[in-house]
């Protein structure tokens, strides 16, 4: 079982790694022009949001934000096209257990996030003065955020039919709930009710958590804050696992 999950992860991993150009380059990029918009040419006007200068308060929004989309875009993509080229059913047909299977795509989900991230952070760095509040906060609401939405790519993968498919869920749902998720503000200024709303947001409490990580403020309780991504991968990894050991959308009738 340990030579088929490190044979996936090195396959997910060369896989994202041959193409850096096109994985690791673009983010880097967008995250600048996100900085040098948001933060140099509005954040002077807008000033200072919970106490924070802007520039450094959208900072740990723009990471996660480039971690949630990287780590979901990995696993869709990877597992659409292991359909695609009818490549999985070597997996199908050898003696790997499911689980396996999807610890090894997660795996590579998370190491293109925490690779993106890496050079986003990086890259942040000549921007602005990096002093994390606390290393472990961070490592913890990463490593829970990318295996969080690996999972949900990798279900997003299992019902693709098209590329199209593919596409659908990061541009419609998830890239609306990011920015919808404290990404630009701090929810403290929303009126009530959009506060309230804001809460059934699962990337709110990732976003708050990141934020209290790098600057030390959060507008939530850090127990409740943990909860609410571990939940959602007890659940996503339920879901997964059952549509593998069902077959659905995978196994021809």
């Amino acid at each position: 079982m340990w030579i088929a999950y490190k044979t996936i992860v090195v396959k997910e991993v060369l896989r994202f790694s041959r193409i850096w150009i096109q994985t690791i380059i673009p983010p880097v990029i967008t995250t600048s022009l996100y900085l040098l918009i948001f933060g140099g040419l509005m954040g002077s006007r807008i000033g200072q949001m919970q106490g924070i200068d802007y520039l450094h308060f959208i900072v740990p929004g723009i990471i996660l934000m480039t971690v949630i989309m990287q780590s979901y875009s990995n696993t869709v993509s990877s597992f659409f096209m292991t359909k695609y080229n009818n490549s999985f059913e070597e997996l199908l047909v050898s003696p790997t257990p499911n689980w396996i299977i999807l610890m090894g795509y997660i795996s590579g989900g998370v190491a293109r996030g925490f690779c993106v991230g890496l050079a986003v952070t990086f890259t942040i760095s000549f921007f602005v003065e990096i002093r994390p509040y606390s290393f472990s906060i961070l490592i913890a609401t990463f490593f829970l955020t990318s295996v969080m939405f690996s999972l949900a790519g990798f279900i997003n993968g299992v019902f693709a039919r098209t590329f199209d498919d593919v596409a659908i869920i990061p541009n419609f749902v998830l890239l609306p709930l990011t920015y919808l998720g404290g990404m630009f503000y701090s929810i403290d200024i929303l009126p009530s009710f959009w506060r309230g709303l804001s809460t059934f947001n699962p990337i709110f409490y990732m976003m708050d958590t990141f934020r209290l990580g790098f600057l030390g403020i959060g507008s939530i309780e850090l127990w409740k804050a943990f909860m609410v991504p571990l939940v959602m991968i007890l659940l996503l990894a339920l879901i997964a696992n059952y549509l593998l050991n069902r077959g659905v959308s995978i196994k021809t009738e």
